[in-house]
């Protein structure tokens, strides 16, 4: 038989979970079933026996199960993944391996898991004094810097980091940003340039990923944090690909405010108390088509975009706010378009000036 080929303490460092503690042959960890937090912790692992249940709801298996659950890939095709995996040598016939390429990427996964993950690592980093000023200057006032929980990106030390969150039950498999290196098999994060780390939140407030704001970036200064390839484009070892979450600011009304960019969301937000949801960019429009039914289904009813004022002089831009228009067209929405002085590129910049410090608009 194969299934003894692989044990318990094979796969979890592949699918991320909490490690046992050290000595222990059976533990607990939170229930992927039914646990709504990680603070409960209803599946019991048995290292001793291979097998796993949750007394609670009954989600109990073997090596296969386990693996198939926290991957979501079916279970049929657990045993060629893992061959893949941990190169596996023996009994397998070698044609039948080099059929199998390895599984790199893991998907992302639910928001509830990388709420949680994102809230604790960003709680343990710092924002630098220069990001404080940067944001001050625009506007934000000390308490909603702290509410937002924007940061510095970290500068050192991320496996340790890494490895806390996981003695502390968090789990870091399918949280963009979070990979294993290869040589150890050791779970870490990206090391990205230096720059500011910006949550991009969902309606309830849950932070769905996270962008960072490079310091010293000319073009595209706002990348999304992600772990599927290192700068070279290598594929790194189960890491997972940012998706173009849309960032909500602020408790829904009848009529939101379309912007490029969280971070400015979050300034307009600030300024304004008007809501505001934001897309990564005007071409980046994937994740906006569902967003824009729950937002039906919350009771908006009109949509203004606010881009910058270059997307008037850009065609590239240009193409992509024809697809934006159609998309809010078809979703139902009544829908409109800011228009300011472009002297000021971006709309948080003009309410900035005008609303706030109160020049008197042009």
């Amino acid at each position: 038989g194969c299934m003894e080929l692989f044990h318990m303490t094979d796969i979890i460092p592949l699918i991320g979970v909490p490690y046992p503690p050290s000595g222990r042959s059976s533990y607990n960890i939170p229930c992927p079933c039914c646990d709504d937090s990680l603070r409960k912790k209803h599946l019991n692992i048995n290292l001793q026996k291979d097998v796993f249940r949750c007394p609670r709801c009954g989600f109990s298996g073997g090596v296969f199960d386990l693996y198939a659950q926290y991957t979501g890939i079916s279970r049929d095709s657990v045993r060629d993944a893992l061959v893949a995996r941990l190169d596996v040598q023996g009994e397998i016939p070698k044609s039948k391996v080099q059929k199998i390429t390895a599984v790199q990427e893991c998907p992302p996964t639910d928001i509830d898991t990388r709420h949680a993950t994102y809230s604790v690592l960003l709680s343990k980093l710092s924002l630098a004094s220069d990001h404080r000023e940067n944001l001050l200057s625009r506007g934000l006032s000390p308490e909603e810097i702290q509410r937002l929980g924007y940061k510095t990106t970290p500068v050192v030390g991320m496996a340790a980091v890494a490895k806390q969150l996981q003695a502390e039950g968090y789990y870091l498999a399918g949280v963009p940003g979070f990979y294993r290196k290869k040589e150890s098999g050791q779970w870490t994060f990206i090391q990205p340039q230096r720059g500011m780390l910006i949550p991009v939140r969902d309606v309830e407030g849950r932070i769905q990923g996270l962008q960072i704001r490079r310091d010293n970036a000319t073009r595209r200064k706002f990348r999304w944090v992600s772990s599927a390839e290192d700068r070279d484009g290598k594929p790194l070892l189960d890491g997972c690909r940012a998706l173009g979450w849309v960032h909500i600011a602020g408790p829904l009304r009848s009529v939101v405010i379309l912007i490029e960019g969280p971070m400015k969301a979050d300034i307009v937000h600030f300024l304004t108390g008007q809501t505001v949801i934001a897309v990564a960019g005007v071409n980046s429009l994937s994740q906006l088509e569902p967003v824009l039914f729950s937002l039906r289904e919350h009771g908006v009813e009109k949509i203004m975009t606010a881009f910058d004022m270059d997307f008037l002089v850009n065609p590239h831009v240009q193409n992509g706010y024809d697809n934006l228009v159609r998309l809010l067209a078809d979703t139902g929405f009544a829908y409109g378009t800011y228009i300011w002085d472009p002297a000021y590129n971006g709309l948080d910049d003009y309410v900035w000036k005008y609303c706030v410090q109160g020049a008197s608009p042009q």
